[in-house]
């Protein structure tokens, strides 16, 4: 599996040391880690690796054997406070010293999985300056609610809108929970939209069948590139006149709306740069 990720379009590769691991097996899994980041890092892709919660004790061993050369960062299971992070984040600075790896070179993405931890997003973003992006868990976060997922979601609605606000309020992204159904990708495509519309920017995903559908609903379609590309130009030309606004093929254009159409472009960039590299 390690050695396939390297070839897949998803933008960064997670390898997992928490629920995808038996506990008889973790020391083996650690011991992989080396070879695996390497063998991910050849293929151009951002390396992640998920460490279990600091409740399991786990957490310190796991990061030995994660923090090394060409580690991006660390999704940590279930965070659920300030605490948490800054524990991380010390932790991942004596490494970095002690291994001579550039200073505060490798990011935490904190994962939400409980009540606790979703609703205390706020607080953990801002943690630390390694944060930068947060994941959800759903499936955890309704066991820890005692509830079930259900097709609409009605259930995680919240949970969604909170971490999807707060993130964009602190200029981070946020990333949703997977799709367990690998067979079922009309609902992931439309999970997809649906989270992208609450202002998601990323998707976890579970296998290789799920990177393109997520690919293509994240990334900007040529209609909306082109209206950006004009929303911009008709912007800067009523600045140049002293208008704060302009119409624009039926719509009131503003400085909102130009930031937006920026964000589009820079998206669509990123997007772009991503893939020539990959090639």
């Amino acid at each position: 599996m390690i050695q396939k990720a390297r070839e897949l379009s998803a933008d960064a590769i997670i390898i997992d040391l928490e629920d995808a691991v038996p506990m008889d097996e973790k020391e083996t899994a650690r011991v992989f880690l080396e070879e695996g980041i390497q063998l991910i890092k050849s293929g151009n892709k951002f390396v992640y690796v998920r460490v279990n919660s600091l409740l399991t004790g786990l957490t310190q061993e796991d990061l030995e054997y994660a923090v090394q050369e060409g580690l991006d960062g660390i999704i940590l299971a279930k965070s659920e406070s300030k605490e948490d992070i800054l524990v991380v984040d010390k932790a991942l600075t004596e490494l970095e010293l002690q291994r001579n790896l550039p200073e505060k070179n490798i990011a935490i993405i904190p994962l939400l999985e409980t009540a606790k931890g979703v609703l205390n997003v706020d607080e953990i973003i801002r943690a630390s300056e390694r944060v930068v992006a947060v994941c959800f868990g759903a499936l955890d976060f309704t066991r820890d609610m005692g509830t079930n997922q259900s097709d609409d979601g009605v259930e995680i609605f919240y949970a969604r809108s909170r971490i999807a606000l707060v993130s964009t309020a602190n200029n981070l992204q946020a990333i949703d929970t997977p799709w367990f159904d690998i067979t079922d990708k009309d609902g992931l495509v439309k999970e997809t939209q649906f989270v992208k519309q609450l202002g998601f920017r990323g998707k976890l995903l579970i296998h290789p069948d799920q990177i393109d559908a997520v690919n293509n609903a994240f990334t900007p379609t040529e209609e909306e590139i082109t209206y950006a590309q004009k929303v911009i130009k008709a912007f800067k030309e009523a600045e140049a006149q002293g208008q704060g606004a302009v119409s624009l093929e039926g719509k009131m254009i503003d400085v909102a709306s130009y930031r937006q159409a920026q964000i589009i472009l820079e998206y669509i960039k990123a997007i772009q740069e991503k893939n020539k590299n990959n090639n």
